[in-house]
Formats: structure tokens, sequence, C-alpha cells
């Protein structure tokens, strides 16, 4: 019998093992659409590619990556490429940048000598973002996923720690060199900031390039189940998981998703044509409503400062590298 099938648009989305990622993943199989799951637990994603092939029949690619490893990024970046140059999937319409984390305590560094929340939310995400350019289709569309907390003018904001003014070298050598430390807090708030500003700044930058991507920030709300709060001990988590406990944090104005509707409206902002650009949108009372972000998130000087950071303390442009256009 005939293996032969019509080759489906590819979506690659860091983080698709677990979380609101997962729940995304299963939305966007079910649309048909082939998948990359880029991750660092292995097993986990072998198991998750197993469970959307027998339910969706769609191809799922599974690629290790750490996001806080430059060089990780880079080996995944090539993976990516070489599986869509092989004809193994089709180019990608989309990427969703999804994956996150916060590190508690004393700032810790990776292999680069760059602080870890800094670099596994916000310089990972950029540096694969530039190598997979070349990759995505005209109309296709980059998402973020950041949170409410980077407003520090808001109840989301003054949370865990009020985001501070994004410096990537600053961000990067938090308690280093003479700077600051910074909270657990407030490095994860402010590299949700820096997302945003990315977000953005990628925007304006393939406008003036004339390509049509779509760049989408996108705040699922707060989830006792994943990212933010999952670090939590676990009776933390269930009181915040709670009615009453949601209740109460509502009437303080925080901004709370759901584990599978915040999954599900990630996957309509990958698939979906009704959503601007360089756009933030939050998922709020059973609906996705677009928001203005931080006020410093609209700092164009801001913007351009972390994005030649950026590509500084990610090296781009000291080698050759496929995809790097902007």
């Amino acid at each position: 019998m005939s293996t032969w099938r019509v080759q489906m648009p590819t979506i690659l989305i860091t983080g698709g093992h677990g979380g609101i990622g997962l729940e995304c993943v299963k939305h966007v199989a079910a649309k048909k659409y082939d998948l990359v799951l880029l991750g660092r637990n292995v097993s986990r994603m072998d198991e998750v590619a197993e469970d959307l092939r027998a339910n969706f029949a769609v191809k799922v690619s599974p690629i290790q990556v750490d996001l806080g490893s430059l060089a990780s990024v880079r080996e995944a970046a090539c993976r990516c490429l070489s599986l869509i140059e092989s004809g193994e999937i089709a180019g990608l319409q989309a990427v969703l940048c999804n994956a996150g984390a916060t590190f508690r305590g004393e700032p810790t560094y990776t292999e680069d000598g760059y602080e870890l929340t800094f670099t596994t939310n916000y310089l990972g995400h950029f540096l694969l973002v530039q190598l997979l350019l070349d990759a995505l289709d005209r109309e296709g569309r980059i998402v973020f996923t950041a949170s409410g907390t980077h407003d520090p003018d808001t109840a989301d904001g003054r949370f865990i720690g009020r985001a501070t003014k994004p410096v990537a070298e600053v961000l990067a050598k938090a308690g280093l060199d003479g700077h600051p430390p910074l909270t657990g807090g407030e490095r994860y708030t402010t590299s949700k900031l820096c997302v945003i500003l990315h977000c953005y700044e990628l925007d304006r930058r393939l406008r003036a390039a004339g390509r049509g991507i779509t760049t989408i920030a996108y705040d699922p709300g707060a989830i006792a189940e994943t990212g933010l709060l999952r670090d939590l001990p676990g009776a933390a988590r269930a009181m915040i998981g709670s009615r009453v406990m949601r209740w109460l944090m509502r009437r303080f104005g925080l901004t709370l998703g759901d584990l599978e509707q915040s999954g599900r409206a990630l996957a309509d902002l990958a698939t979906a044509t009704a959503y601007g650009s360089g756009c933030y949108y939050q998922w709020q009372d059973g609906a996705l409503v677009e928001r203005r972000s931080a006020a410093m998130s609209y700092d164009l000087e801001l913007a351009r400062d972390l994005w030649a950071e950026s590509k500084r303390l990610s090296r781009l442009g000291q080698d050759e590298e496929p995809g790097m256009l902007l």
C-alpha cells in the first residue's frame, strides 16, 4: 500500500510537549498541520509526537534544543533547515516561540556566560527566529508567548517583581561585572518585556524588508499548571488553582488563563488570519483581546538598542549564518 501523502504546511513550536504548548499542538494537529517540536526533554517529545501521529495522522519531527545554549539553538535550527531542504517537511508556516521558565534565587549563568532567564526566555528565541527567517512562508507568522507581568504599571506587573529597563548587557550579565543581580521575579518580567520589544521591532524590520510575515505577542494569562506558577510548591499551586483564590486574584486585577483554552488560543494565533501584526493579544475572560502593552515596549530607541546588543551577544554576523536577514 502506498504511503504517499500530500505535504502539509509545517508549524514549529518550542515547548510544545507540555503546558499550553501541548494543548496548542493538539489543536494545530487537528487542523492537519505538520509539526516540529523543539525542547529539552527528548523522551517526552517522542511520546507527544507518537500520540499526535496516531490521533491526527500528521508528521511530527522532534528536535532537541536547550534555549539556554546558543550552540544548541544553532544546531536545532540547522537540523530544521536540513529537514526542509531534504523535502522531509514543508517550509514553515509559523514559528511559535512558546517555551519559557522562571529561575528563582540567585542568578545562574549559561555556558555562554549569560544569565539563564534572559537567555532561555529571550536571547535563545531571538537567535532561533533569525536563523529560521528564510524558511518561513512569505505570509507566515511568528508568535511569541509573553506575559502580562512585563508591564510594571499593572497588577500583573507588580505580582512577582517589576520589570526594569531592558538593557541587554545588564540583563545578560546580571550579578556580574558590577551589574545588579536582580530578583528572580525581576529577571523573569524583564525577559518578557524584551520578548515584546523584539516582537514589535521584528515587525518593523520585516515591513521595511517587504516581507509579509505577521508577528504577534501573546499573554496566555497566569495558569497554575504552567510557566510562572509551575515552580511554586504543590500546596501553593493548588491554592492558586482554587475557585476562591482565582476570584480574589481577578479582583486584584491579575490576568488568569486556562490551560486548555489558552492553548487553543495560541493555536488560533498560529493558524488564523484575523490577527494584526506587531500586536499584543491577551487571553482574558474567555476571549482573545488586543491590548496595549507596557509603555516601555513602544520605545523605539530601546528596541533598536536591544536588537543591536542581542545580535552582538548571540554573535550573529560573525560567521556565515543561514537566514540572517535583519
